[in-house]
């Protein structure tokens, strides 16, 4: 079943931090999106952690990432 209106569909939440690290550093994405896992001893591992528990941060780091990503890459998936 295709999800047309969901942006974020058939896209791992590990590929978004990943990108999100790799545009960003986890320096500067812990000073847009405030939370200790991108602050403290960041790692990818620890992040999905705590994003999986965390509703609100997820939201967070997803909207970040529909903004930062090119808008034709968003478009692969229709």
């Amino acid at each position: 079943m295709t999800q047309k209106n969901n942006p974020l569909h058939g896209i791992k939440l590990q590929e978004i931090v990943e990108f999100l690290v790799e545009k960003f550093g986890w320096k500067k994405l812990g000073q847009i999106i405030k939370i200790r896992c991108f602050n403290n001893d960041p790692s990818v591992k620890s992040s999905l952690k705590f994003l999986r528990r965390t509703p609100w941060a997820r939201a967070e780091v997803e909207a970040l990432y529909l903004k930062s990503v090119p808008k034709s890459s968003q478009k692969e998936e229709e």
